[in-house]
């Protein structure tokens, strides 16, 4: 399946949110850290990030929060569509999910949710499937 199969369904502005949303969890703790900007500029070729957008948001992370979002399933569709975006390449390392686990957090999962989402997560996605069965797999379970 083409990278481009992947990304029909995402808009350009989900990206550049989802982008910026990880620039703000990797900058919480104070500066953004060498090994964390290597990754942010891995995740900016991604997303599809333009070099003037990548200035922007790391300029000021803060102009784009992450907004707690409520509803369970729009949670699991954020986090959907930035492994459908890390799964491009059919992996994931140790540095994407480490991110993607500060990123479930930062939408309102505890780390123990996080923890066992991840790891549903990174079973299914050794295959291409829809977000509704994703869905359903995920709350099959308790986390």
């Amino acid at each position: 399946m083409s990278k481009e199969d992947f990304y029909e369904n995402i808009r350009n502005s989900t990206k550049l949110n989802h982008f910026a949303n990880l620039v703000n969890l990797a900058a919480i703790d104070g500066d953004i850290k060498p090994i964390e900007e290597k990754l942010l500029k891995r995740f900016s070729k991604k997303f599809d990030v333009s070099k003037e957008d990548y200035e922007r948001i790391l300029e000021n992370p803060a102009s784009f929060p992450v907004h707690a979002i409520n509803s369970k399933h729009q949670r699991l569709e954020f986090l959907f569509d930035l492994l459908r975006i890390i799964y491009v390449d059919n992996v994931m390392d140790e540095a994407e999910e480490f991110l993607i686990s500060k990123y479930a957090v930062g939408l309102g999962y505890s780390d123990e949710q996080a923890e066992a989402i991840l790891e549903k997560s990174k079973k299914l996605f050794s295959n291409n499937f829809s977000f509704d069965l994703y869905l359903h797999f995920i709350e099959s379970q308790d986390y």
